[in-house]
């Protein structure tokens, strides 16, 4: 049976390189666009005209996360993974508890890093359970770890990461009984585009990160246990 897999925020950085990777290993995407000037899915329409769909989809907005659901159920009828991907960073991440904090901003971060992965899952639970691996990936982040956390700043992003992070617990207690898993990524220091402005000197390309959170995702089987997965690209584990 075909294998059918969710990306979100796919328009660019870690979501396109998994799309593209999904693609070159036999997977019908529906890929999650939120902002059609960005045109690197455009161009990969063109190459998998039959394998990959593009779906107008904002994962902080409520009916965005309907609309799509109710587009993509008219395309297929179950999906093997779903991969919540999308996310945002905030550039006033460097004020500590002395400076004065953008409330409105952490509140965007919850919205979109902690919410807007609750409101996909949620909404596409249903196709998922009639796939046959029943995957959800979280990309989290390490600033989600309270136990190895060592700054005094960047309250918005590493609170809404932390709240990913125990909502992929909760998910993955109840989707296990139902004979899925919920997996969570630390996906490293990325050459992608946060804050306005690419992170050229970074660790990983994208593409890279991509195949090796792929790789990991094939073995998902290994990492199955009473407890979500909170592992970094080497398949490491990192405590919550």
């Amino acid at each position: 049976m075909e294998k059918n897999a969710l990306v979100t925020g796919a328009d660019r950085g870690l979501g396109f390189s998994l799309t593209h990777w999904l693609l070159e290993n036999g997977y019908k995407v529906f890929a999650g666009r939120y902002n059609e000037d960005w045109t690197l899915l455009d161009d990969l329409k063109v190459k998998y005209p039959d394998m990959l769909e593009l779906v107008t989809l904002d994962v902080g907005n409520d009916k965005s996360v309907e609309d799509a659901a109710r587009f993509i159920q008219t395309k297929t009828s179950y999906l093997d993974i779903i991969i919540n991907n999308a996310g945002i960073i905030d550039q006033a991440k460097n004020a500590t508890i002395l400076e004065e904090q953008d409330f409105e901003v952490m509140q965007q971060l919850f919205n979109i890093n902690s919410l807007g992965a609750l409101r996909v899952s949620n909404q596409f639970i249903d196709l998922l359970l009639k796939g046959d691996t029943k995957l959800v990936v979280n990309i989290s982040s390490e600033a989600g770890s309270i136990a190895r956390n060592q700054r005094t700043n960047w309250y918005g992003y590493c609170m809404s990461k932390a709240a990913l992070n125990m909502q992929s617990s909760i998910l993955h207690k109840h989707l296990t009984s139902l004979g899925g898993q919920v997996l969570v990524f630390h996906p490293g220091w990325m050459q992608t585009y946060m804050e306005g402005f690419h992170y050229k000197e970074a660790t990983y390309p994208p593409e890279i990160a991509a195949e090796k959170i792929m790789k990991l995702v094939h073995d998902h089987k290994r990492f199955l246990a009473e407890e979500p997965a909170y592992i970094d690209l080497e398949g490491q584990v990192w405590p919550w």
